[in-house]
């Protein structure tokens, strides 16, 4: 299937309230919020979303909400991976009955996938439950234990999944990345999803991406995008250099719960994180606000930083 998704598609956050039910009012204010920051996609119930923790219910729901707040205005991708492949099914037959985009899904990872025959198998059950929707394998090896040959993968599954359009590639194998990227003269889309190596993939052929820092520091990575295409590489790179001592800087806690708690301090409260993700003290909030602080980041990523000079965004 030719199909491309391009620029910075969120990684969203699922909103919940204080005793981990779904909070869904704030979707709308985060999705306009995103889409007048130059975000271009939307990617739901992913490692971001909490997917993997939400009742499939819960998770249909949530697509519901984010499907009918973008309004068509950007694809909203529905991230559908699950333990149980029929499961997986049936959450990518409703994302296509709602009018979502896309499709997504990561390999089930507590029995793993030992092959690329059998990934095939399970990725082709899922797709073919929303056979008009693009199809996109989550490829996460980190999270999934899932870590087989994805020039492989996409050389069998071309052949038996008819609408796949490519690969969701979070793993900083950046030569494996090129690899996808060129296969077949360029016939699948393969979206990055390493945010503090955006740059590199750029370099590299990426122009698409899917991140969680998006969700606030989406003009930031707008910047690293524009200044690397008006061949502003020195500035690009610095640019870039924020962007990794911002996630240096959140991974001194749990990262998704320093996340929503920094979501929370730019005026997009999604909650705490499910169980087994832990909360974050009031002590330890106090001290990631003053650590960000510290490298400027409530500066340079406000949504008029473009203004910025280079002075003003020396501290990170």
């Amino acid at each position: 299937m030719n199909f491309r998704l391009q620029g910075l598609i969120a990684a969203t956050y699922t909103p919940l309230d204080d005793r981990g039910r779904l909070h869904l009012d704030p979707v709308g204010p985060i999705v306009d919020r995103l889409i007048d920051e130059g975000v271009t996609g939307l990617y739901v119930c992913g490692s971001t979303g909490e997917g993997m923790s939400l009742t499939g219910d819960q998770r249909r729901r949530v697509a519901e909400a984010y499907t009918r707040a973008a309004a068509g205005r950007v694809p909203v991708i529905i991230q559908v991976g699950h333990n149980s492949v029929a499961e997986a099914a049936g959450l990518a037959e409703h994302a296509q009955e709602i009018g979502a985009d896309v499709v997504s899904a990561t390999a089930p990872s507590y029995f793993k996938v030992g092959s690329i025959e059998l990934l095939t198998d399970c990725m082709a059950q899922i797709a073919a439950a929303a056979p008009q929707l693009p199809f996109y394998y989550y490829h996460i090896p980190a999270l999934t234990g899932v870590a087989l040959d994805m020039p492989d993968f996409l050389r069998l599954a071309g052949g038996r999944i008819a609408n796949l359009a490519g690969l969701k590639y979070t793993c900083p194998t950046i030569h494996e990345y090129q690899a996808c990227l060129e296969l077949d003269q360029g016939r699948y889309d393969i979206l990055w999803g390493c945010d503090e190596m955006l740059l590199s993939a750029w370099m590299t052929g990426a122009r698409g991406a899917v991140g969680s820092t998006y969700n606030i520091a989406a003009p930031l990575y707008r910047r690293i995008i524009d200044t690397f295409t008006a061949g502003r590489f020195d500035e690009a790179r610095r640019l870039q250099g924020l962007s990794v001592t911002m996630i240096r800087t959140m991974n001194r806690w749990p990262f998704h719960p320093a996340m929503k708690a920094v979501m929370r301090m730019i005026g997009a409260d999604c909650g705490p994180c499910l169980l087994p993700q832990p909360r974050l003290s009031k002590d330890q909030i106090d001290d990631l606000r003053r650590s960000l602080e510290g490298i400027g980041f409530f500066d340079w990523a406000r949504p008029d930083a473009s203004s910025l000079s280079r002075r003003e965004t020396d501290r990170g």
